[in-house]
Order: C-alpha cells, then structure tokens, then sequence
C-alpha cells in the first residue's frame, strides 16, 4: 500500500553497471512534513529505493509502540541498508513522551536486527528542544557541541545513547539532524507553520480583514526567528547518510534567521493583502469563532473539518516566542554540505503547494 502520490520507486544505479540499487531506505514517519519530503526526494535520487513506513498510510504499516506487531511487519524491510527516522509519538508530559519515544526508536531498530537487515547509518531527527527552549529563554546561537545538556527528560537524549550504544556494539552508523520550524507541505500536520499561516491568510481575506501578525511586537519586530524548508533538509538528510564526515555528528540545519516583519510584510504582498500592525492574540482561542468561513471556502478541501486542518495551538507557540532563536550552521557547512534556502521563498512555496493540493484554500495568488 502506497502513499498518496508517492510510489517506491526502482532507480537505476549509476554502479555495480546501472542495475542494481545501491542504497535501500526505509522513512519512519512517511506521512509527516519530514517524512514525506524524504519520500518524494529519495524517489529523484540515483541509487536509492525508499520505502514508508507509518501507522496507517505507507508500504509498511505499523505501530511501533508495538514490539511484537513492528517485528512481523519490518519483514518486508530485511534489506533495508540507510533508515530515516522521523517518526514520533505526541502526547502526555515529558517523562512519558521519552518513555514512549525511545521505545518506538528502539522497537524499529530490533526489529530490523531481527529480520537481518543490514543496516549500516541511521540518521535521526532533533528539534531546539535538545537545546532546552521549553524549560525557557536559552542563549543563542545554538552549537551543537558546545552548550551544556538541559536537564531531562528528554526523549531526544536517550534516542542518541540509544544510536551510541548500538553503534558502540556493532551495530549501524548514525547522524542526527537539528532542524527547527520544519515547512512543508504534509496535509493533516498540527506542526506546520506554513498551514496555519496560509489558512489565516485565506480566512482574512474572506473576512474582509487585514492580513495582520496575532503576536507581540516583540516577537514581529524584535525577535529573531528560523525554519528549515522540509525538502531541503531531505536533501540534506541523504548526504548525512552518505557521507563519512556526517558518522557519528550531529548537525543544526536550518535557513538564515530573520525578523517577522519582514517575512509577514512580504508575504501580505506577495498574496495581494492588506496588513496592518500586530494584534496580540489566541489564534487557538478566536480562530474556532471563524469557523463557518472556513465551511464556505473550504468545502473541497483534503481536510474539510475545521478542527482537525490546521494547528492553530502551534500558530501561537511560534508567534508567542519571545527571544531570539537561533541556530549557529558553521559545523555542517565545515563538514562539506552547503546547500541554503531562502526563507520567505520557503513558505511562500510551501503555502502554494498546499493550496495547490487542496489543503488550504487558494487566497489572492497572483500568477508570475
């Protein structure tokens, strides 16, 4: 079973006479903003065969929550080579966030042991989290390898001695990836600022009002912000697990920081709207008020249900930061990878993919 609009597809290798395939992963996540980009960008690459793996939708179905089920079902894995893991698991407080995460993590990586996968680099996600930005205000930037650990619990933390203790074992190579404010353009996603900030666009314009920034004026005018382009960092995803310098690093990947202003400014003008000065506001708490606009203009959407198209909670959390965020990227372009997006054009794409695909409804797009 395949993902909707993805097929695994057979990539003639530029090796071993152009028949055989080099590299053979499996996305963990394949229905989520990094998973899909990993999907759709490994199908373009020479040398690779991808397969998804998800809880619902992908060619391999499993919970991995599910020792047992995650056994039987990575059997279509057994030649699974490179693993790209961006599955997680939402809910409860911290402790049982790292409780459930790491035993997802570590389901999947005995099960693809049990079936003799030879498995030779896995490379794993991170989030600012790792820094200790939901604690409270960190300093910036962020390096990877000189700010002191936060105390936990923090799944990312035991996900990396998990990698460590295999690899320490004998066990496969690894590489973590640290990006931030992931864009993409993955329907259904409670973490994408791109859907929240096309969907608002598209209800004030329907409202007749300004297109106008719901936080602070510190946040829009102070405060520097960042996000990663989802398939940029797909792109990124397979030289870390290729590369030889990538072996046992972790790496912030992120795109240049910037103010609000500027990016909400251009983006009113890009989509033909009016914009005003900040109002500081809930977007969780008024948005639901708005919901029969969202009935009339959204009625052919992949997601016609209000509530469950667009995370207006992490709207707020990303509006409502308060002090810089930011990522130093000395070490990965040190490390030989350099490739760089421009932020506003990162959610200007991201927001016209999604209305193209139907799960935002269009809003003053003007052609050229």
């Amino acid at each position: 079973m395949g993902l909707p609009g993805v097929s695994k597809r057979h990539v003639s290798s530029p090796f071993k006479g152009g028949t055989d395939l080099v590299h053979k992963a499996l996305v963990a996540g394949a229905n989520g903003i990094i998973g899909k980009a990993l999907l759709e960008e490994l199908a373009r690459a020479p040398g690779w065969e991808a397969q998804g793996l998800s809880r619902s939708h992908g060619d391999i179905l499993a919970d991995l929550s599910d020792a047992p089920h995650t056994r039987k079902a990575l059997e279509g894995a057994a030649d699974c080579t490179h693993l790209f893991y961006a599955a997680y698991g939402s809910g409860g407080g911290l402790a049982e966030e790292d409780t459930r995460n790491s035993a997802m993590l570590r389901n999947l990586l005995d099960g693809l042991k049990h079936v003799g996968a030879p498995l030779t680099r896995v490379v794993l996600y991170q989030g600012a989290k790792v820094y200790g930005v939901h604690l409270g205000p960190v300093s910036t930037p962020f390096y990877e390898d000189e700010n002191p650990r936060p105390i936990g619990p923090n799944f990312y933390f035991t996900q990396e001695r998990e990698l460590q203790a295999r690899h320490e074992a004998g066990g496969p190579a690894w590489t973590i990836l640290r990006p931030d404010v992931v864009v993409g353009d993955a329907a259904g996603n409670a973490m994408n600022i791109a859907t929240v900030i096309g969907a608002y666009a598209a209800i004030c314009a329907a409202d007749q009002a300004a297109f106008r920034f719901p936080g602070s004026y510190k946040t829009y005018d102070r405060c520097l912000a960042q996000v990663t382009d989802a398939h940029a960092l797909a792109r990124a995803s397979l030289w870390a697990a290729t590369s030889e310098a990538a072996v046992g690093q972790a790496f912030n990947y992120v795109h240049a920081p910037f103010r609000w202003r500027r990016i909400w400014e251009r983006l009113a003008q890009h989509f033909g709207l009016a914009v005003g000065e900040p109002i500081p506001f809930s977007l969780a708490g008024h948005m639901p008020a708005l919901a029969p606009i969202w009935g009339q203009i959204g009625k052919h959407l992949v997601q016609p249900d209000f509530a469950k198209a667009v995370g207006w909670g992490f709207g707020d959390f990303v509006f409502g930061t308060e002090v810089d965020v930011v990522s130093d990227m000395t070490k990965i372009r040190l490390a030989g990878y350099t490739e760089d997006a421009d932020p506003l054009a990162v959610l200007i794409n991201a927001i016209e993919r999604q209305q193209k695909q139907g799960v935002i409804p269009r809003v003053g797009l003007r052609e050229g």
